[in-house]
């Protein structure tokens, strides 16, 4: 006897040949497409947020940065006449969403790390929020009087 379909000219239906898939088969398929699909998604999400930190942090340095040079230089010439470099804490503005500070101190408490007309501590921070979170960047640096 010859084999089922054999010499009727009936083809045997897919399920029962073993080619093709089911539909159940396709569903599954689908249904783990696109579970990997959503984690990709909430991955990706994090990256940008990562991405806008760094943005920031990166900006924020750079706006350090940038003032503790103007304050070194300020010490070449105007040690003890620049107003940005007396004692004390001092603000100024640099755009949204950042601070700006720096505090001038003595570097130490005792004699003779005190004596602002040796040597001054300088700290630039810069502050800002980001996702209802604050973050900030300091910068630290001793300047000697150079006279």
């Amino acid at each position: 006897m010859a084999g089922r379909g054999a010499g009727t000219g009936t083809k045997t239906p897919p399920a029962e040949n073993g080619k093709g898939f089911t539909l159940i088969e396709v569903l599954i398929a689908i249904f783990l497409l696109m579970v990997a699909l959503v984690g990709l998604a909430s991955v990706t999400v994090s990256v940008i947020k990562g991405n806008d930190l760094s943005k920031m942090v990166t900006t924020a340095t750079t706006l350090a940065k940038e003032k503790m040079e103007v304050l070194k230089n300020a010490g070449a010439t105007g040690y003890t006449t620049d107003a940005a470099l007396s004692v004390g804490s001092h603000t100024d503005s640099v755009g949204t969403p950042y601070t700006r500070q720096w505090k001038v101190g003595a570097v130490g408490t005792t004699s003779p790390d005190n004596d602002t007309g040796k040597m001054k501590k300088i700290t630039v921070t810069v502050s800002w929020s980001w996702n209802g979170k604050a973050h900030n960047v300091a910068l630290h640096t001793i300047l000697s009087n150079p006279s």
